[in-house]
């Protein structure tokens, strides 16, 4: 049986970083991801790259439609490996936090949590004001994965790509996969 990711995509800014995560985890045999996305999550996708859901539906194994509550995504039974929302808008980050699922992505972040699966959020905002560090201080300390989008430069990137694909690599680091092209610290 293949593993299950499942993957959100929210309004925030950083599209691309999601469009790069599916592409990478189509090379992944052994996988299969399911993909939920916001209204808004699909209005950043086209000012950002210019894709439209359908478009970035085409890169997942199946698609699961925001307002659909009895989708398989929503159940515990329905056994994945965990969730990425990538990026995770702050808004999303707040309804993860205080079990507000009023849609079918948040209803996966929270059965992701009380199945004690593997969540990683894929927090985009700056600067950060209290609330949003209080709020993911408490996910950090219900055993979620904040991974912030922070640019890295030990590893001379070239290009924006170059910056998506070590972000990409951090994200399937947490699911125990390799993404191409991620370059590691090696020392100096």
């Amino acid at each position: 049986m293949k593993k299950r990711l499942v993957v959100g995509l929210s309004g925030a800014s950083g599209a691309i970083l999601c469009v790069s995560l599916l592409e990478a985890m189509r090379r992944e045999k052994d996988w299969e991801v399911h993909l939920v996305t916001s209204e808004a999550g699909e209005r950043v996708l086209r000012e950002e790259t210019g894709m439209s859901g359908t478009d970035l539906a085409g890169l997942a194994f199946r698609t699961h439609d925001i307002g659909n509550i009895g989708a398989a995504i929503a159940s515990g039974t329905f056994e994945t490996e965990g969730m990425a929302v990538v990026p995770c808008s702050m808004k999303t980050l707040a309804g993860i936090c205080h079990g507000y699922a009023e849609n079918l992505l948040l209803r996966a972040a929270d059965v992701t949590l009380k199945e004690r699966r593997k969540l990683v959020l894929v927090a985009r905002e700056t600067p950060l004001g209290l609330v949003h560090l209080r709020n993911m201080t408490a996910l950090a300390e219900m055993g979620v994965t904040i991974l912030p989008p922070m640019l890295t430069y030990y590893q001379h990137p070239q290009s924006i790509e170059d910056m998506t694909t070590h972000i990409v690599g951090k994200i399937m680091r947490e699911f125990q996969l390799e993404a191409p092209g991620f370059r590691r610290w090696e020392g100096s």
